[in-house]
């Protein structure tokens, strides 16, 4: 673990200094949020499973790596004996940072950072990947479920994030739930929150249920052909609408503490295309017919071409219009809860 300590990014000793400023602001911003998703208190779910659930997560959790149908994929492999599409075992998961991020919705990363875990290999192929050095070149350091939640313990106690947020884990749910059952054995106490493509099998996230508390999928493209050819996975769009409706079913719409800090919920995310506003569209209209219109979203604007994207139609930046296009159609369709990007972190209310 000596080494592993060196080569990433070193957490905060101590929480930023207080600010007077900042906790007048607090103070008359928390009556703004709608009684319906203002929490007293929060105790993560995780917390409260019983010792019996527990047991049989850890079961499960075992048992999904010797057949493995944690994706859509559905490799069906031993993952003890070789590896899948994701090129990852089963003993360990490789992680590539962990870090307090700051680079998150504000009322995820509140004031000291999200407990930020990037974990390398993906179970996609997106040609657009904004992640590529992490997602497709498993750069990083293998880790065991155990080495995981020590980690989540220094996030927690020498970080003091809100949360441990962990980035991209569709292909390693199992060694996630092992980790996050030890975590709290050993005290782990900010909620979990599951950062992901949304190419999940229900499977996995029955397998996670009880243990996540806040889930942030990003549901990217409508068209099955499309899907196909930047994602190269056919049966994206169909896999996303099933995951992300039983992602609410468990933890339903994202609710806060009066800090304006997320503690429960989905926050959904759609990163708008260059040319592809037209779907963009249609999966609002489908989230606000299908899931919920109090659904919190962040139609997000900042895709951006880099090196890898040969496909023409896609190498360029996003257009203002497309962007406003996409978040007017939200609103038509009855979404009223929207990230802002100008809005002053910590204060998402």
């Amino acid at each position: 673990m000596a080494s592993l300590t060196r080569s990433l990014p070193l957490l905060r000793s101590k929480p930023p200094a207080f600010n007077p400023k900042i906790y007048r602001y607090t103070s008359k911003r928390h009556l703004g949020i709608p009684p319906a998703y203002l929490l007293d208190d929060y105790i993560p779910r995780y917390q409260l499973l019983s010792s019996i659930d527990a047991s049989k997560k850890r079961s499960l959790a075992y048992a999904h790596l010797q057949n493995c149908n944690l994706c859509p994929r559905r490799c069906g492999i031993n993952r003890f004996h070789e590896t899948g599409m994701c090129l990852i075992g089963a003993e360990t998961a490789k992680v590539n940072t962990i870090a307090p991020h700051r680079g998150e919705e504000p009322c995820i990363q509140g004031f000291h950072g999200s407990g930020s875990v990037f974990f390398s290999g993906c179970n996609m192929r997106c040609v657009f990947c904004q992640n590529h050095d992490i997602a497709h070149k498993k750069a990083g350091h293998d880790l065991t479920p155990t080495e995981l939640a020590e980690w989540y313990m220094k996030l927690q106690t020498v970080g003091h994030v809100h949360n441990i947020n962990l980035v991209t884990p569709e292909h390693v749910v199992p060694q996630v739930v092992l980790s996050i059952l030890d975590a709290r054995d050993m005290g782990l106490k900010i909620p979990i929150v599951y950062n992901t493509s949304s190419f999940d099998s229900l499977d996995s996230l029955r397998l996670l249920d009880g243990l996540v508390d806040i889930y942030l999928p990003d549901f990217k493209v409508w068209k099955g052909s499309t899907a196909k050819r930047l994602l190269k996975a056919e049966d994206y769009v169909e896999t996303a609408k099933e995951s992300i409706k039983e992602m609410h079913r468990q933890v339903g719409d994202l609710s806060f503490t009066s800090d304006g800090i997320a503690k429960k919920g989905v926050l959904l995310r759609h990163l708008v295309m260059p040319g592809l506003e037209d779907e963009g569209r249609e999966i609002v209209r489908w989230l606000a017919e299908n899931v919920s219109r109090d659904l919190y979203v962040h139609v997000m604007e900042q895709y951006r071409p880099d090196a890898y994207v040969r496909y023409k139609e896609i190498n360029r930046a996003v257009r203002e219009e497309e962007w406003s296009g996409v978040r007017e159609a939200a609103v038509q369709a009855g979404l009223w809860r929207f990230c802002e990007v100008n809005e002053m972190g910590g204060f998402h209310l």
